[in-house]
Order: structure tokens, then sequence, then C-alpha cells
């Protein structure tokens, strides 16, 4: 398996915008503490992994995003099942050239990567209209007023949020809550990454 490091620099090779760098790291971590709460702990790294690299080819190639993943990943020696992973989460959704990925989710990795990819970027947004601009003090109730008003964040897909909830066969509110602890829980971790990212580049 790539090493995490090798993971984070193929990255960086594609990435230049600090937004999808921090979008990207928050994956990473909230994929991690799903490992260790659904009984994956041994194999926390490699899911770590999958969700540092799902978006690798969204800068460069937004309107191929899932199609070009393939080809840069195995350009940076990576393994099949991780490629599988990372293009999985598009599953079911028409990308910008008019092709609709159709590698779908198996393994509980690929769906929680798939339920919670939209999801971290809704609470994210969320976090930001706080007081705290933080995940810690936010309620269920809170983020489901702002999931419910169809303006915020109308980019972060409700439809593939519900698929992906249906997907692991929970309700949404079990992955609101769970994603929403995940990334309180992170919270500090990923701002010390993106601290020694800006101070790196």
């Amino acid at each position: 398996m790539i090493s995490r490091n090798d993971a984070f620099e193929l990255l960086k090779k594609y990435n230049k915008d600090p937004f999808h760098i921090q979008h990207a790291l928050t994956v990473e971590a909230v994929m991690k503490w799903y490992a260790q709460q659904l009984g994956y702990g041994d194999n926390a790294e490699y899911w770590g992994i999958v969700g540092l690299l799902h978006d690798i080819d969204f800068e460069i190639y937004p309107d191929e995003h899932c199609l070009k993943a393939p080809e840069l990943l195995k350009e940076g020696g990576v393994d099949d099942d991780i490629i599988h992973g990372v293009c999985s989460h598009g599953y079911g959704i028409t990308v910008g050239c008019g092709v609709t990925i159709d590698v779908k989710p198996e393994h509980e990795m690929e769906k929680v990567l798939f339920a919670a990819d939209e999801l971290t970027g809704l609470i994210g947004a969320a976090a930001l209209m706080r007081p705290s601009k933080s995940t810690k003090d936010m309620e269920l109730k809170s983020l489901k007023k702002k999931y419910k008003s169809k303006g915020f964040a109308a980019g972060c897909s409700r439809e593939v949020i519900e698929r992906g909830a249906d997907q692991l066969g929970w309700e949404l509110d079990k992955l609101l809550i769970k994603t929403l602890e995940a990334m309180a829980a992170t919270e500090d971790i990923i701002r010390e990454e993106m601290e020694s990212y800006r101070n790196s580049n």
C-alpha cells in the first residue's frame, strides 16, 4: 500500500488550492475516525488514504472527475483496491463530460466515503456560519436546519448524502450525527495539518 506521506505528495502534485487540500485532509480524518468506530481500526490508515486521495483529479479535471483518477493514481503507484474506492464515491453521478460513474461502492469503507464526502462539505460550511467557526459546539438540530435549507451549501448534494445513508442501511440522522461527531473530534488535527501545509508551501 502507498504510504501516507507518498499519498499526500501525490495529492499535492495535482491539487494546489488550499480549499481542496483541506477537504482532502478532512475526509481523510473522518474516514479514519469511522474506521475506528465501525471496527476496522487495523485498517484506519488505509481508509484514510482512500479519503485523502478521493478527489485527486477534481481540481485539474472537474468535468472528468473519477474518470481521470485511475490514470493519475496508477502513475503514482497506487493499488487497484484504493483506485476502486476512490472512483466508487462518484457512483451514479453524471460528471461534466456527460459520463455517469458506474463504479459501485462495495466495501463498507467505500459506502462510508460515498455518504460522508458531500456531508463534510455541508458541515464545514455550517461551521463557518457559527460565531465559534467550529463544529465542536454544533448540535444536530442546528445542522438539520442548515441541511433542510436548499439555498445553503447548494453544491453539497442532499440526494447523494441520502443515497449514501441508504447504501449503509442508516437513517439520515445517524449519518449526520456520526459525521458531525467525526469532524468535531478531528477538527484540531486538520487545523494543525493545514498550518503545516501553508508553512511548507
